[in-house]
């Protein structure tokens, strides 16, 4: 899908592009496998940015699929509820994505003790999570790496999907091979953990009911520490599976790697105490083992749900996150003296390998 001709048109683009003297670094902000987040503001109109840095080993070769995938598909996506980007530009030893800047996201939400998010400001992000689902996938593009980490709120208090590193466009109706090395591990689809390369849009569904039932039971549902245990607390969690929850399972790749003793399934009352029967049947509609009997986000939003009370809560009732919310609850692990923060910056943007 993605040709030399894209890689060639994308550096060209990219050279005509903003470059990074246009922008005054505020402080960095984040950082994952593939690069960093940089707070940072464009001198021109004192609009506050994220710049993502997706760093390139050897760029001679040009650039990996992975980065050419991420500037396409969002370059695709127009959705209230879906990151858009604003500029993209070579730099140094990488590539630089130029974001709205968003002060907080699901995962500091509902975790700062200071922040009592009601029921119906919880079903709101859980409305505008599916509204971006739904775009996504209506779309043709699975994101493959949903969790509230990578849902970002911001000054308006509209939460939206970021992070598009690992986000895949496909084809419906037809089944294509891909990687099974996706998504984070604790909202990770069961497919996957067997190693399935032939898997649909329907992974994402599995994400967003382990968002759900995070959100509302204010724990995480499957908190794995390796990707066996994953897989074991989910069959310990919902029982083994059988040819009758999940046809075909047998046949995935590594079912044979490893046995688990059979186990009987555990009530939903326990799996999740702090959650009452509607959203227990709602997050249920995802976590199945068969892929093809999960809700679709189009389902999902009719669902009653939303339509039970308490009601989701308008856009002007959510929460504004503080400016700076995802320093103040994550700590100042970021934080540097004013000399320090700077040459780390600049360390950062144009360091070479």
């Amino acid at each position: 899908m993605y040709s030399h001709n894209d890689d060639i048109r994308i550096h060209k683009l990219s050279k005509k592009r903003t470059k990074m003297d246009d922008y005054m670094m505020i402080k960095r902000i984040g950082e994952g496998a593939h690069g960093y987040v940089l707070h940072a503001k464009c001198n021109q109109t004192g609009k506050e940015v994220a710049l993502k840095k997706v760093l390139v080993k050897r760029k001679e070769k040009g650039l990996p699929n992975e980065i050419i995938r991420e500037i396409k598909t969002l370059q695709a996506v127009d959705c209230r509820y879906v990151m858009k980007l604003l500029d993209f530009f070579s730099k140094g030893s990488g590539f630089i994505l130029v974001f709205d800047y968003m002060p907080s996201g699901l995962w500091e939400m509902l975790n700062d003790e200071k922040i009592k998010l009601s029921d119906g400001q919880l079903k709101a992000y859980m409305q505008m999570l599916l509204q971006g689902v739904c775009y996504l996938h209506e779309n043709r593009i699975m994101h493959r790496d949903l969790k509230p980490a990578n849902l970002l709120i911001g000054q308006d208090g509209i939460l939206r999907i970021g992070d598009f590193g690992q986000a895949r466009p496909f084809l419906k109706d037809a089944i294509k091979c891909y990687t099974p090395q996706v998504s984070t591990r604790w909202y990770r689809a069961p497919e996957l953990l067997y190693g399935s390369r032939k898997y649909t849009e329907a992974l994402d569904l599995w994400a967003v009911g382990c968002i759900v039932a995070e959100a509302f039971n204010k724990m995480p549902l499957f908190p794995g520490e390796t990707d066996i245990d994953q897989l074991a607390l989910v069959i310990r969690s919902l029982g083994s599976p059988t040819e009758e929850n999940w046809p075909g399972h047998t046949k995935l790749p590594d079912f044979n790697k490893i046995s688990f003793k059979q186990s009987p399934p555990l009530s939903w009352e326990k799996l999740l105490p702090f959650v009452n029967k509607d959203t227990r049947e709602f997050i249920k509609a995802f976590v199945k083992y068969d892929a093809s009997k999960r809700l679709t986000a189009k389902q999902a939003l009719k669902h009653p749900f939303f339509n039970s009370e308490p009601l989701p809560a308008s856009e002007n009732e959510m929460p504004i996150p503080p400016y700076d919310h995802r320093t103040l609850v994550n700590g100042n692990m970021y934080e540097n003296h004013d000399e320090e923060l700077f040459e780390e910056l600049s360390r950062l943007i144009d360091e070479k390998f």
